[in-house]
């Protein structure tokens, strides 16, 4: 398995972009979109398009390559558009005022708050594992 790190964020031009420092068998990996879903799918064609330029020049690899995304704040809640951003700032002890302009791309968070946040959102996330209906 290759686990392939890739930052999701917006650029100056509005869109959404993907990259990676990382490459396979010296492909490289991007994608754009006018949401993180449309530059999501674009990264994804980018890492079929270079497994099959591979096969065409007889490189056969059947490793498995995994994706994972970090992203930026405002990359995050375009895709993840259902979160309460009121509400997951009052779970995460952040002023509800500064939360929706990180959402907007207003302002940005220093580490701390978003080390902050990431944990909340874990723990969330471990909440909802373990829940059962």
């Amino acid at each position: 398995m290759k686990r392939i790190f890739a930052f999701v964020e917006k650029n100056d031009n509005g869109f959404y972009q993907i990259s990676c420092d990382e490459s396979w068998n010296g492909y490289n990996f991007g994608g754009y979109g006018h949401s993180v879903e449309e530059a999501k799918a674009d990264f994804m064609d980018s890492v079929e398009e270079a497994k099959e330029m591979a096969a065409e020049q007889g490189i056969v690899n059947e490793e498995e390559i995994v994706v994972s995304f970090k992203y930026d704040l405002e990359s995050f809640f375009n895709y993840f558009d259902w979160i309460n951003v009121t509400q997951l700032a009052r779970i995460a002890g952040i002023n509800e005022s500064k939360m929706r302009q990180y959402k907007a791309g207003l302002a940005y968070a220093s580490e701390k708050t978003a080390r902050k946040l990431l944990t909340t959102i874990r723990r969330i996330g471990a909440e909802l594992q373990a829940a059962e209906i």
